[in-house]
C-alpha cells in the first residue's frame, strides 16, 4: 500500500509540474514569491454511510504557485458518530447493539491541487488526526474513553466554480477517499467481523484571495 501511495503522488507531482508552460515559469523566476498569490478559506466535510456520520470543518493558508497548481496547509476539525455498534457472534454471525460511539479528531494536514482544466482539479490532501473516542454503553455500563491517532491520504476530484486563474474568489467542491484506510482514520468504517469500508468525503469550500488591493477585489 505504501508503494501504491508513493507512486500515486509521484505521479500527480510530475504531471503537475509538466503542466507548467514556459510562460508561467519564465513569470515566477522574474517575480519570486508574490503575496498576492496567497489566498486562505476553507472546506466543509459531510460523510456519511448506513448508520455513521462525520462533518466538520476546515480553514486553510495557501499559495497559487501558478494557475495549474496550487499547495497549502490547514487545520481540521471533525466530529464523528456511529449509532448502532456491530457485534459479531459465537458463530461468526454479526448484529447492530444499541451502543453508540462519538468521535472527535483535530489536527494539522496539507495539500497539493493541480487544475488539468480552469474549472477541474485533482487533490492529494496528507492529514495526522488526534482523536478523541467515546463509548456509550446501551445497558447502563459507564462510558469507556480513549485517545488515539491516525494518518489519513485522501485522494480525489473536484469542481470549482467561478474559477479564472489565480487571484481570484471561487467556491469548489470535492469528493475524495482515505487510501491508507488506517481503522482510526475518521474517514473510515471499521466492522465488527474485521473489514473496512472507505466513507466517501464530500467537501464543499470556500478560496478567498488575500492582499488583491482594488485591482480584484470581489467583495
Amino acid at each position: 500500500m505504501k508503494k501504491i501511495i508513493a507512486i500515486t503522488l509521484l505521479s500527480f507531482l510530475t504531471v503537475a509540474a509538466w503542466a507548467q508552460d514556459e510562460e508561467d515559469k519564465a513569470e515566477e523566476r522574474k517575480g519570486g514569491f508574490k503575496k498576492d498569490h496567497l489566498f486562505t478559506g476553507g472546506s466543509l466535510t459531510a460523510s456519511f454511510s448506513g448508520n455513521t456520520l462525520a462533518v466538520g470543518a476546515a480553514p486553510v493558508l495557501g499559495y497559487s504557485i501558478n494557475r495549474f497548481l496550487d499547495v497549502g496547509v490547514q487545520f481540521s476539525f471533525l466530529y464523528y458518530s456511529n449509532r448502532h455498534v456491530e457485534y459479531v457472534d459465537g458463530n461468526g454471525f454479526y448484529y447492530y447493539s444499541d451502543d453508540k460511539y462519538r468521535q472527535t479528531n483535530f489536527g494539522p494536514g496539507a495539500f497539493v491541487k493541480f487544475y488539468p482544466l480552469r474549472f477541474l482539479f485533482i487533490q492529494a490532501q496528507g492529514e495526522l488526526n488526534f482523536i478523541n473516542q467515546k463509548y456509550i454503553y446501551a445497558d447502563g455500563y459507564p462510558s469507556e474513553r480513549s485517545s488515539v491517532s491516525a494518518p489519513s491520504l485522501l485522494l480525489g476530484a473536484g469542481y470549482a466554480s467561478g474559477r479564472e486563474g489565480v487571484g481570484n474568489l471561487f467556491y469548489y467542491i470535492s469528493i475524495a477517499v482515505d487510501v491508507i484506510g488506517d481503522r482510526n482514520s475518521p474517514y473510515v468504517e471499521a466492522l465488527a467481523n474485521g473489514r473496512k469500508n472507505l466513507l466517501p468525503v464530500l467537501r464543499a469550500g470556500l478560496q478567498v484571495p488575500l492582499f488583491q488591493g482594488k485591482k480584484n477585489r470581489q467583495f
